[in-house]
């Protein structure tokens, strides 16, 4: 079964749920799955957020090519749809279920995420592929080789930097890829590479509070942290700082030395690091400003 997946953020105004499922209604298409929120706080006036689900078999109908101008295809319904979304003054985005995105892992030393993903990936958890695997060093290249992936290693000093950026990029471009995922990628990414590159998801342990530096773990063990964290956002210029996508903690004690946290910490991050992608491949997150609505 073909579905897509709309994604709708507009001004809040009386009707936007009864438009929005009787635009598909009127073409006779089925809606899967829909969920909804008000954000009643929004700065300025209150802001409208929707996900619909729809089956695209309704298109087959003769009904739908007449309704729509003659042609039941996908373009003709996103061209439909937009004269719907001008009218509404609204952002909105669409995804097919038969076109997966293609995914990017930007990795270094440090495999637990990028097994973990890659795992749930092909157990089919996460509806995606990944065309290719990139790191600043090779020592991981043989757990690309083990499930088949292409791996690129593109060293990178200070004075390289620029250049190895601009090698991603072109790596990105030639593998079509819609998505990054910086899995425990040891480098900071420069604006001038977010602002050309696909969106990029983003792994940082959330220490309450932030330990920043070098051995975060170690830190924490020295102040005696109770709990520790993670949070997976969409990578911006601002370090750290953008729209958050997912979190969770883990309970920790006194008699946990640094190792043990750091286990405990591996383990937060990949499930978060997981959820995050899985929510963005399923089209679920719409990103306001510094917000996200997970839907």
């Amino acid at each position: 079964m073909s579905s897509a997946t709309y994604l709708v953020s507009a001004p809040d105004q009386p009707g936007l749920v009864a438009r929005l499922s009787g635009f598909f209604y009127e073409l006779g298409l089925n809606i899967l799955d829909a969920s909804n929120h008000t954000d009643v706080h929004a700065e300025g006036a209150p802001r409208f957020f929707m996900r619909l689900v729809v089956d695209l078999a309704g298109l087959a109908k003769p009904g739908a090519a007449e309704k729509l101008g003659g042609s039941a295809d996908r373009k003709a319904l996103e061209k439909a749809f937009n004269a719907l979304g001008e009218a509404l003054a609204a952002s909105w985005s669409v995804g097919y279920s038969d076109v997966l995105p293609r995914v990017a892992m930007l990795v270094t030393k440090d495999p637990t995420c990028l097994y973990d993903l890659i795992l749930r990936q092909r157990s089919g958890e996460l509806q995606c592929e990944i065309p290719v695997i990139i790191s600043n060093h090779s020592h991981l290249e043989s757990v690309a080789d083990s499930f088949r992936i292409p791996f690129v290693a593109l060293p990178v000093t200070a004075e390289t930097k620029a250049a190895q950026e601009k090698q991603i990029l072109a790596e990105l471009k030639r593998h079509h890829v819609d998505l990054v995922i910086l899995a425990r990628y040891m480098q900071v990414l420069t604006d001038e590479f977010l602002q050309q590159a696909p969106c990029v998801i983003n792994i940082h342990h959330g220490f309450l509070p932030a330990f920043q530096g070098a051995k975060p773990y170690h830190q924490a063990h020295a102040r005696g942290v109770k709990l520790i964290g993670a949070t997976a956002h969409y990578a911006t210029k601002d370090l750290d700082q953008g729209p958050i996508i997912e979190q969770d903690v883990a309970r920790v004690t006194h008699g946990m030395g640094p190792e043990e946290l750091v286990r405990v910490g591996r383990d937060v991050e990949r499930v978060v690091l997981a959820r995050a992608v899985r929510a963005h491949v399923e089209r679920r997150v719409i990103v306001e400003g510094r917000r996200t609505m997970v839907l």
